[in-house]
Protein backbone atom coordinates (compact mmCIF):
# COMPACT_ATOMS: atom_id res chain seq x y z
CA UNK A 1 0.00 0.00 0.00
CA UNK A 2 1.38 3.61 -0.66
CA UNK A 3 0.54 6.17 2.11
CA UNK A 4 0.82 10.02 2.21
CA UNK A 5 1.59 11.58 5.57
CA UNK A 6 0.47 15.30 5.73
CA UNK A 7 3.34 17.14 7.93
CA UNK A 8 6.51 17.74 8.71
CA UNK A 9 7.61 17.32 12.18
CA UNK A 10 8.82 14.63 14.82
CA UNK A 11 5.34 13.55 15.57
CA UNK A 12 5.45 13.04 11.40
CA UNK A 13 8.69 11.14 11.76
CA UNK A 14 7.32 8.78 14.54
CA UNK A 15 3.91 8.13 12.82
CA UNK A 16 6.12 6.76 9.31
CA UNK A 17 8.04 4.63 11.25
CA UNK A 18 5.47 2.76 12.75
CA UNK A 19 3.59 2.38 9.44
CA UNK A 20 6.99 1.14 7.41
CA UNK A 21 6.78 -1.48 10.07
CA UNK A 22 3.76 -3.13 8.40
CA UNK A 23 5.19 -5.07 5.73
CA UNK A 24 2.01 -3.87 3.45
CA UNK A 25 3.36 -0.63 3.25
CA UNK A 26 5.07 -0.31 -0.04
CA UNK A 27 5.72 3.51 -0.37
CA UNK A 28 5.52 6.33 1.80
CA UNK A 29 4.87 10.16 0.35
CA UNK A 30 5.64 12.98 2.94
CA UNK A 31 4.54 16.28 2.30
CA UNK A 32 5.95 18.63 2.95
CA UNK A 33 8.90 16.10 5.15
CA UNK A 34 12.11 16.91 6.83
CA UNK A 35 15.25 15.96 6.67
CA UNK A 36 14.85 12.41 9.34
CA UNK A 37 11.40 11.85 7.59
CA UNK A 38 13.68 11.43 3.91
CA UNK A 39 15.40 8.75 4.73
CA UNK A 40 12.51 6.37 4.97
CA UNK A 41 10.04 8.62 2.17
CA UNK A 42 9.81 10.36 -0.46
CA UNK A 43 9.49 14.25 0.55
CA UNK A 44 7.34 16.65 -1.81
CA UNK A 45 7.41 20.21 -0.60
CA UNK A 46 3.90 20.93 -0.32
CA UNK A 47 3.32 22.90 3.02
CA UNK A 48 0.87 20.97 4.98
CA UNK A 49 -2.11 24.57 5.48
CA UNK A 50 -1.66 24.44 1.44
CA UNK A 51 -5.22 22.52 1.40
CA UNK A 52 -5.63 22.70 -2.58
CA UNK A 53 -2.02 21.57 -2.86
CA UNK A 54 -2.59 19.05 -0.70
CA UNK A 55 -5.85 17.35 -2.69
CA UNK A 56 -3.80 17.80 -5.83
CA UNK A 57 -0.83 15.93 -4.58
CA UNK A 58 -3.10 13.14 -3.15
CA UNK A 59 -4.84 12.84 -7.03
CA UNK A 60 -1.22 12.55 -8.38
CA UNK A 61 0.01 10.03 -6.03
CA UNK A 62 -3.59 7.93 -5.74
CA UNK A 63 -2.25 6.86 -2.66
CA UNK A 64 -4.51 4.40 -0.51
CA UNK A 65 -4.83 6.47 2.26
CA UNK A 66 -3.56 9.96 3.76
CA UNK A 67 -3.01 10.64 6.76
CA UNK A 68 -3.55 14.00 8.17
CA UNK A 69 -1.39 14.23 11.00
CA UNK A 70 -1.02 18.28 12.08
CA UNK A 71 -3.73 20.25 13.41
CA UNK A 72 -4.09 23.54 11.23
CA UNK A 73 -5.17 21.48 8.16
CA UNK A 74 -7.74 19.26 9.74
CA UNK A 75 -9.26 23.04 10.93
CA UNK A 76 -9.35 23.73 7.46
CA UNK A 77 -10.90 20.76 6.48
CA UNK A 78 -8.72 18.51 4.55
CA UNK A 79 -9.82 15.40 5.32
CA UNK A 80 -13.39 16.58 4.17
CA UNK A 81 -11.90 17.67 0.72
CA UNK A 82 -10.21 14.54 0.16
CA UNK A 83 -13.34 12.70 1.14
CA UNK A 84 -14.96 14.39 -1.45
CA UNK A 85 -12.39 13.66 -4.30
CA UNK A 86 -12.96 9.77 -3.01
CA UNK A 87 -9.72 9.23 -1.36
CA UNK A 88 -9.28 8.01 1.70
CA UNK A 89 -8.01 9.82 4.63
CA UNK A 90 -6.99 9.54 8.52
CA UNK A 91 -8.33 12.14 10.83
CA UNK A 92 -11.43 14.31 11.99
CA UNK A 93 -13.59 16.54 9.37
CA UNK A 94 -13.19 20.22 9.67
CA UNK A 95 -16.73 19.97 12.09
CA UNK A 96 -15.43 17.29 14.25
CA UNK A 97 -11.33 18.82 14.69
CA UNK A 98 -12.86 22.34 16.18
CA UNK A 99 -12.52 20.27 19.29
CA UNK A 100 -8.81 21.55 19.40
CA UNK A 101 -9.35 24.27 16.84
CA UNK A 102 -12.06 26.18 19.12
CA UNK A 103 -11.31 26.22 22.83
CA UNK A 104 -14.61 27.88 23.65
CA UNK A 105 -16.24 25.30 21.59
CA UNK A 106 -14.68 22.63 23.68
CA UNK A 107 -15.14 24.26 27.02
CA UNK A 108 -19.05 24.64 25.90
CA UNK A 109 -18.92 20.77 25.07
CA UNK A 110 -17.71 19.80 28.66
CA UNK A 111 -20.10 22.27 30.13
CA UNK A 112 -23.24 20.93 28.11
CA UNK A 113 -22.61 17.36 28.58
CA UNK A 114 -20.90 17.39 32.36
CA UNK A 115 -17.73 16.71 31.40
CA UNK A 116 -15.44 17.92 33.99
CA UNK A 117 -12.45 20.40 33.64
CA UNK A 118 -12.00 23.83 35.03
CA UNK A 119 -14.47 27.02 35.61
CA UNK A 120 -13.53 29.67 33.13
CA UNK A 121 -15.53 32.61 30.99
CA UNK A 122 -14.94 33.37 27.25
CA UNK A 123 -14.06 36.85 26.01
CA UNK A 124 -14.41 38.55 22.60
CA UNK A 125 -13.91 42.14 24.34
CA UNK A 126 -10.86 43.10 25.92
CA UNK A 127 -11.55 45.01 28.90
CA UNK A 128 -14.52 42.27 30.00
CA UNK A 129 -11.38 39.58 30.01
CA UNK A 130 -9.29 42.11 32.07
CA UNK A 131 -12.36 42.90 34.05
CA UNK A 132 -12.73 39.02 34.50
CA UNK A 133 -9.20 38.58 35.93
CA UNK A 134 -9.03 41.07 38.57
CA UNK A 135 -12.10 39.34 39.52
CA UNK A 136 -11.21 36.14 39.78
CA UNK A 137 -7.60 36.70 41.15
CA UNK A 138 -4.03 34.91 40.57
CA UNK A 139 -2.98 32.38 39.62
CA UNK A 140 -5.00 32.51 36.40
CA UNK A 141 -5.05 30.31 32.92
CA UNK A 142 -5.58 32.52 29.99
CA UNK A 143 -5.43 30.75 26.69
CA UNK A 144 -5.99 31.56 23.05
CA UNK A 145 -9.28 30.53 21.52
CA UNK A 146 -7.58 29.49 18.33
CA UNK A 147 -4.49 27.54 17.02
CA UNK A 148 -1.43 28.59 18.39
CA UNK A 149 0.89 25.90 17.76
CA UNK A 150 0.90 24.94 21.60
CA UNK A 151 2.25 28.56 22.87
CA UNK A 152 -1.09 29.90 23.30
CA UNK A 153 -1.34 29.48 26.83
CA UNK A 154 -0.07 31.46 29.37
CA UNK A 155 -0.23 30.21 33.63
CA UNK A 156 -0.39 33.31 35.38
CA UNK A 157 0.94 33.58 39.00
CA UNK A 158 0.22 37.14 38.91
CA UNK A 159 -2.19 39.46 37.80
CA UNK A 160 0.09 41.26 36.32
CA UNK A 161 1.08 38.66 34.00
CA UNK A 162 -2.43 37.87 33.43
CA UNK A 163 -3.38 41.02 32.02
CA UNK A 164 -0.08 41.21 29.90
CA UNK A 165 -1.14 37.43 28.37
CA UNK A 166 -4.63 39.33 27.35
CA UNK A 167 -2.68 42.37 26.53
CA UNK A 168 -0.33 40.27 24.27
CA UNK A 169 -3.18 37.71 23.09
CA UNK A 170 -5.79 40.63 21.89
CA UNK A 171 -4.36 43.99 21.65
CA UNK A 172 -0.73 43.26 20.53
CA UNK A 173 -2.44 40.08 18.03
CA UNK A 174 1.05 38.18 18.70
CA UNK A 175 -1.10 34.69 17.92
CA UNK A 176 -3.02 36.53 14.94
CA UNK A 177 -6.87 35.86 14.57
CA UNK A 178 -6.42 32.48 17.21
CA UNK A 179 -6.04 35.33 19.67
CA UNK A 180 -9.24 37.43 19.21
CA UNK A 181 -11.28 35.46 21.47
CA UNK A 182 -9.44 34.43 24.55
CA UNK A 183 -10.37 31.34 27.22
CA UNK A 184 -10.00 32.36 30.73
CA UNK A 185 -10.04 29.82 32.95
CA UNK A 186 -9.42 28.86 36.78
CA UNK A 187 -6.09 27.32 37.60
CA UNK A 188 -6.01 23.73 38.17
CA UNK A 189 -3.09 22.08 40.08
CA UNK A 190 -1.89 18.22 40.37
CA UNK A 191 0.29 16.13 37.84
CA UNK A 192 -0.71 16.31 34.08
CA UNK A 193 -1.26 13.68 31.92
CA UNK A 194 -1.64 12.94 27.93
CA UNK A 195 -3.99 10.27 26.93
CA UNK A 196 -4.47 9.73 23.32
CA UNK A 197 -7.21 7.30 21.82
CA UNK A 198 -8.28 5.29 18.65
CA UNK A 199 -11.65 6.00 18.03
CA UNK A 200 -13.83 5.72 15.10
CA UNK A 201 -16.96 7.77 16.43
CA UNK A 202 -18.74 4.39 17.69
CA UNK A 203 -15.51 2.84 19.76
CA UNK A 204 -12.67 4.03 21.62
CA UNK A 205 -9.38 2.64 22.20
CA UNK A 206 -6.93 4.43 24.33
CA UNK A 207 -3.00 4.21 23.98
CA UNK A 208 -0.75 4.28 27.17
CA UNK A 209 -0.70 7.32 29.30
CA UNK A 210 2.09 9.72 28.55
CA UNK A 211 2.97 13.03 30.23
CA UNK A 212 4.04 16.23 28.17
CA UNK A 213 6.39 18.84 30.10
CA UNK A 214 5.35 21.78 28.00
CA UNK A 215 8.09 24.91 29.83
CA UNK A 216 11.13 25.91 28.48
CA UNK A 217 13.11 25.22 31.28
CA UNK A 218 14.20 22.72 33.79
CA UNK A 219 12.07 22.93 37.50
CA UNK A 220 8.77 23.93 34.93
CA UNK A 221 10.22 27.50 34.17
CA UNK A 222 10.31 29.56 31.63
CA UNK A 223 7.40 29.97 28.57
CA UNK A 224 4.96 27.44 27.08
CA UNK A 225 6.45 25.46 24.33
CA UNK A 226 4.86 22.84 21.53
CA UNK A 227 6.85 20.54 23.80
CA UNK A 228 10.45 19.88 25.57
CA UNK A 229 9.71 16.01 26.20
CA UNK A 230 7.52 12.92 26.90
CA UNK A 231 7.39 9.71 29.02
CA UNK A 232 5.27 6.85 29.01
CA UNK A 233 3.67 5.44 30.98
CA UNK A 234 2.69 7.92 34.05
CA UNK A 235 2.76 6.27 37.62
CA UNK A 236 0.26 8.60 38.99
CA UNK A 237 -1.98 7.26 36.05
CA UNK A 238 -3.44 4.41 38.03
CA UNK A 239 -6.10 1.69 36.64
CA UNK A 240 -8.54 3.46 39.21
CA UNK A 241 -7.92 6.60 37.35
CA UNK A 242 -8.05 5.33 34.07
CA UNK A 243 -11.15 3.77 34.76
CA UNK A 244 -12.70 6.67 36.29
CA UNK A 245 -11.54 8.69 32.89
CA UNK A 246 -13.01 6.30 31.10
CA UNK A 247 -16.67 6.76 32.73
CA UNK A 248 -16.20 10.25 32.98
CA UNK A 249 -14.21 11.80 30.61
CA UNK A 250 -13.34 9.75 27.36
CA UNK A 251 -16.27 7.77 26.12
CA UNK A 252 -18.48 10.91 27.18
CA UNK A 253 -16.60 12.93 25.04
CA UNK A 254 -16.83 10.54 21.87
CA UNK A 255 -21.28 10.57 22.39
CA UNK A 256 -21.12 14.34 22.82
CA UNK A 257 -19.62 14.93 19.56
CA UNK A 258 -22.15 12.25 18.13
CA UNK A 259 -25.26 13.96 19.69
CA UNK A 260 -23.58 17.61 18.12
CA UNK A 261 -23.70 16.32 14.70
CA UNK A 262 -20.00 16.60 14.71
CA UNK A 263 -18.80 12.55 14.76
CA UNK A 264 -15.15 12.14 15.35
CA UNK A 265 -13.08 9.72 13.65
CA UNK A 266 -9.19 9.66 14.18
CA UNK A 267 -6.71 10.24 17.81
CA UNK A 268 -8.53 12.74 19.72
CA UNK A 269 -6.32 13.99 22.83
CA UNK A 270 -7.31 14.54 26.16
CA UNK A 271 -5.07 16.71 28.41
CA UNK A 272 -5.87 15.90 31.72
CA UNK A 273 -5.11 17.61 35.08
CA UNK A 274 -5.67 14.94 38.46
CA UNK A 275 -6.49 17.29 40.98
CA UNK A 276 -7.38 16.55 44.03
CA UNK A 277 -11.38 16.85 43.14
CA UNK A 278 -10.85 14.19 40.21
CA UNK A 279 -9.40 13.82 36.43
CA UNK A 280 -10.28 17.16 34.70
CA UNK A 281 -9.93 18.13 31.23
CA UNK A 282 -7.24 20.83 30.58
CA UNK A 283 -7.64 20.55 26.60
CA UNK A 284 -8.68 18.35 23.74
CA UNK A 285 -6.92 18.04 20.63
CA UNK A 286 -7.61 16.44 17.56
CA UNK A 287 -4.92 14.64 16.48
CA UNK A 288 -1.75 12.71 18.12
CA UNK A 289 0.54 14.86 20.45
CA UNK A 290 3.94 16.13 20.03
CA UNK A 291 5.90 15.52 21.23
CA UNK A 292 3.74 12.37 22.98
CA UNK A 293 3.57 10.16 19.98
CA UNK A 294 7.48 10.06 19.98
CA UNK A 295 6.53 8.27 23.19
CA UNK A 296 3.95 6.54 22.54
CA UNK A 297 4.41 5.17 19.40
CA UNK A 298 7.67 3.07 19.73
CA UNK A 299 5.08 1.36 22.49
CA UNK A 300 3.03 0.07 20.03
CA UNK A 301 2.91 -3.78 19.41
CA UNK A 302 -0.25 -3.79 16.74
CA UNK A 303 -0.39 -2.55 13.47
CA UNK A 304 -0.92 1.13 13.24
CA UNK A 305 -1.99 0.56 9.74
CA UNK A 306 -4.49 -1.85 10.33
CA UNK A 307 -5.79 0.68 13.41
CA UNK A 308 -6.33 3.59 10.93
CA UNK A 309 -8.03 1.47 8.07
CA UNK A 310 -10.22 0.26 10.85
CA UNK A 311 -10.74 3.47 11.61
CA UNK A 312 -12.36 5.30 8.14
CA UNK A 313 -13.83 1.81 7.88
CA UNK A 314 -15.75 1.86 11.36
CA UNK A 315 -14.35 -1.00 12.59
CA UNK A 316 -12.09 -0.57 15.23
CA UNK A 317 -14.15 -2.82 17.75
CA UNK A 318 -13.10 -5.94 15.77
CA UNK A 319 -9.08 -4.35 15.83
CA UNK A 320 -6.46 -5.88 18.38
CA UNK A 321 -4.65 -2.10 20.01
CA UNK A 322 -1.56 -3.74 22.04
CA UNK A 323 1.00 -2.02 23.78
CA UNK A 324 4.80 -3.27 25.53
CA UNK A 325 4.80 -3.72 29.05
CA UNK A 326 7.68 -1.42 29.12
CA UNK A 327 8.77 2.03 29.00
CA UNK A 328 9.86 5.00 26.43
CA UNK A 329 11.15 8.43 27.12
CA UNK A 330 11.92 11.28 24.66
CA UNK A 331 13.86 14.21 25.51
CA UNK A 332 13.89 17.12 23.17
CA UNK A 333 16.56 18.79 21.25
CA UNK A 334 16.10 22.60 20.95
CA UNK A 335 17.62 25.80 19.14
CA UNK A 336 18.89 28.13 22.21
CA UNK A 337 16.00 30.95 21.99
CA UNK A 338 13.28 28.45 21.57
CA UNK A 339 10.01 29.23 21.68
CA UNK A 340 11.37 33.23 21.26
CA UNK A 341 13.56 33.83 18.02
CA UNK A 342 16.43 31.06 17.03
CA UNK A 343 18.89 31.12 14.54
CA UNK A 344 19.05 27.56 12.12
CA UNK A 345 21.18 26.37 9.67
CA UNK A 346 23.25 24.78 12.33
CA UNK A 347 24.65 21.27 11.13
CA UNK A 348 24.05 19.29 13.38
CA UNK A 349 26.48 15.48 14.43
CA UNK A 350 26.32 12.80 16.43
CA UNK A 351 22.67 11.27 15.68
CA UNK A 352 24.22 8.09 14.09
CA UNK A 353 25.93 7.84 17.33
CA UNK A 354 22.84 7.76 19.77
CA UNK A 355 20.96 5.65 17.14
CA UNK A 356 23.82 2.86 17.67
CA UNK A 357 23.20 2.89 21.49
CA UNK A 358 19.62 2.03 21.05
CA UNK A 359 17.81 5.56 20.62
CA UNK A 360 15.30 6.23 18.01
CA UNK A 361 16.22 9.88 16.46
CA UNK A 362 12.80 11.43 15.12
CA UNK A 363 13.98 14.89 13.25
CA UNK A 364 11.34 17.63 13.55
CA UNK A 365 13.27 21.01 12.62
CA UNK A 366 15.57 19.74 10.16
CA UNK A 367 16.84 19.59 6.76
CA UNK A 368 19.55 18.24 4.18
CA UNK A 369 21.47 21.10 3.24
CA UNK A 370 24.08 19.65 1.15
CA UNK A 371 23.55 15.95 2.02
CA UNK A 372 24.63 17.11 5.71
CA UNK A 373 21.25 17.46 7.91
CA UNK A 374 21.42 20.98 9.54
CA UNK A 375 18.65 22.81 12.12
CA UNK A 376 15.33 24.27 10.43
CA UNK A 377 13.29 24.55 13.37
CA UNK A 378 12.51 25.64 17.08
CA UNK A 379 12.15 22.07 18.26
CA UNK A 380 15.04 20.21 16.37
CA UNK A 381 15.41 16.43 17.65
CA UNK A 382 13.23 14.40 20.20
CA UNK A 383 15.86 11.51 21.35
CA UNK A 384 13.43 8.25 22.07
CA UNK A 385 14.32 4.93 23.97
CA UNK A 386 13.01 2.06 25.23
CA UNK A 387 13.50 0.10 27.83
CA UNK A 388 11.96 -2.31 30.82
CA UNK A 389 11.67 0.74 33.56
CA UNK A 390 10.97 4.61 33.37
CA UNK A 391 14.41 5.55 35.14
CA UNK A 392 15.83 3.11 32.22
CA UNK A 393 14.40 4.87 29.14
CA UNK A 394 15.34 7.96 30.51
CA UNK A 395 18.97 7.07 31.04
CA UNK A 396 19.67 5.96 28.03
CA UNK A 397 17.69 8.86 26.37
CA UNK A 398 20.03 11.46 28.63
CA UNK A 399 23.23 9.02 27.45
CA UNK A 400 21.76 9.35 24.10
CA UNK A 401 21.50 12.94 23.72
CA UNK A 402 24.63 13.44 25.10
CA UNK A 403 25.96 12.45 21.65
CA UNK A 404 24.26 14.74 19.46
CA UNK A 405 25.59 18.28 18.76
CA UNK A 406 24.46 21.48 17.20
CA UNK A 407 25.62 25.19 17.63
CA UNK A 408 23.03 26.45 20.38
CA UNK A 409 21.30 23.26 20.94
CA UNK A 410 19.28 23.82 24.28
CA UNK A 411 17.11 20.64 25.71
CA UNK A 412 16.15 19.87 29.76
CA UNK A 413 18.19 18.00 31.69
CA UNK A 414 14.50 16.96 34.38
CA UNK A 415 12.49 15.31 31.86
CA UNK A 416 10.50 12.89 34.19
CA UNK A 417 11.70 14.33 37.34
CA UNK A 418 9.17 12.79 39.86
CA UNK A 419 8.24 9.91 38.08
CA UNK A 420 11.06 7.71 37.32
Amino acid sequence: MKILIVGGGGREHAIAVSLARDERVTEIVCAPGNGGISGIARCVPVKATDIEGQVSLAKAEKPDLVVVAPDDPLALGLVDRLTECGIRAFGPTKLAAEIEASKSFAKGLMAKYGIPTAECGVFDDIEAAKAYIREKGAPIVVKADGLALGKGVTVASTLEEALAAVDSAMGDGVFGAAGNRVVIEECLFGPEVSMLCFTDGKTIKTMVPSQDHKRALDGDKGPNTGGMGAISPVPCYTKEVHERCIREIYEPTVAAMNAEGRPFKGVLYFGLMLTAAGPKVIEYNCRFGDPETQAVLPRLESSLLEIMLAITEERLSGVPVEWDSGACAAVVLASGGYPGAYRTGYPISGIEEAEAMGAKVFHAGTKLDGGKTVTSGGRVLAVSCRADTLGKALDSAYACASKISFENMHFRKDIGHGAR
